[in-house]
C-alpha cells in the first residue's frame, strides 16, 4: 500500500529519476514546450515550478541552487534572463499540462507540458478581441479620404 507517499518514482531508482527530471526541466526551459507521458509531465511540473519561483530573485545564491538542480548552464541563464522577467508578476502556475492522446507503440497517455507565458497561440487569441463588423459599405470612408490641396498652395506662395 502507498499510504501517504507523495513522490511518483516513475519506475526508476533515485539517481536515474533525478537525472531524468533535471534533463526534462532543462529541455522545458530551453524549448518552452515538450511532449512526454502524463506521469512524467506531472512529476516535472512539481520539479520545475519551485525552480521558476526561485528564479524571480536573481542572486548568486538562487542561481547556484537552481544550477544544482538543472546542471545545465545554458538553461540556468535562459531561466534567469528570459523566463524570470516575464513571470515576475505571476503568483504561481507557470506550467500547463495538456493531454494529447495515446502513444502508438504502447498506448501510454501522452501530454504536452509548456510554460504558460510562452504559448504564442494562446497569448495572441487572448490579446486580440473579436473584430466588430458592420453592415455598412466602405463608400463613405473612401469619399472622405482625399485631402484638399489648399495647404500645398500656401506653401508655394
Amino acid at each position: 500500500m502507498r499510504h501517504n507517499k507523495s513522490v511518483n518514482h516513475l519506475g526508476r531508482k533515485s539517481g536515474h529519476r533525478k537525472a531524468l527530471l533535471s534533463n526534462m526541466a532543462s529541455s522545458l526551459i530551453l524549448k518552452k514546450r515538450i511532449t512526454t507521458t502524463v506521469a512524467k509531465a506531472k512529476a516535472l511540473k512539481s520539479y520545475v515550478e519551485p525552480l521558476i519561483t526561485k528564479s524571480k530573485e536573481d542572486t548568486t545564491h538562487s542561481r547556484r541552487v537552481v544550477f544544482s538542480y538543472l546542471k545545465d548552464k545554458e538553461a540556468v541563464s535562459e531561466l534567469f534572463r528570459t523566463i524570470a522577467p516575464k513571470i515576475a508578476d505571476r503568483p504561481g502556475g507557470y506550467t500547463r499540462v495538456l493531454h494529447i492522446g495515446f502513444r502508438q507503440g504502447d498506448a501510454a497517455e501522452m501530454a504536452l507540458i509548456e510554460l504558460v507565458d510562452f504559448n504564442e497561440a494562446a497569448l495572441a487569441s487572448a490579446a486580440k478581441p473579436a473584430k466588430k463588423t458592420t453592415r455598412r459599405s466602405g463608400a463613405k470612408k473612401a469619399a472622405e479620404a482625399p485631402v484638399t490641396e489648399a495647404p500645398a498652395e500656401e506653401k508655394a506662395e
